[in-house]
């Protein structure tokens, strides 16, 4: 593993992909849980164009290392300083409960790091998403926060 740091359940994974990251939470066990359309962006070898909005994905449960494959990646809980992480026991239960279902895509409301971060904080939120603000038109300024949770 390229991280010295091996990661623990509920901590968020950030695998740095070619011009993106992919986002995903860690749920033991060498496994993940992340949310991917259409099979895309799964290996580092495919190219991943972004999805369109409205466009359906799916949450998978799949080996950490599997995922990553040659890509460099990190832990990074970056909103523990301003949010609560819920308890570990709730984010993987959370998580499992997600494996298999589907959900519609959405750069700006409902990607793969909204979704992470959904799980570990109860709230979604996405700094890539502004930083990607000036490409959506300028309509995102400073940092958005999704407070409309998909865990209900």
């Amino acid at each position: 593993s390229q991280n010295r740091k091996e990661p623990k359940p509920g901590d968020l994974i950030e695998i740095f992909r070619v011009g993106y990251k992919h986002w995903a939470i860690y749920i033991g066990s060498g496994f993940m849980v992340h949310f991917v359309v259409n099979g895309k962006c799964l290996g580092s070898s495919s190219s991943c164009s972004l999805p369109a909005p409205g466009e359906m994905g799916v949450v998978m449960k799949e080996k950490l290392e599997d995922v990553v494959g040659g890509d460099r990646w990190r832990i990074n809980n970056y909103l523990d300083k301003k949010y609560k992480p819920q308890q570990i026991y709730a984010i993987v239960k959370q998580a499992v409960g997600f494996i298999g279902t589907r959900l519609p895509y959405n750069l700006v409301s409902s990607n793969c790091e909204h979704f992470a971060t959904d799980l570990r904080y109860g709230k979604s939120t996405s700094l890539q998403v502004v930083k990607a603000g000036a490409g959506i038109g300028g309509t995102v300024a400073g940092l958005v926060l999704f407070t409309g949770s998909l865990l209900g």
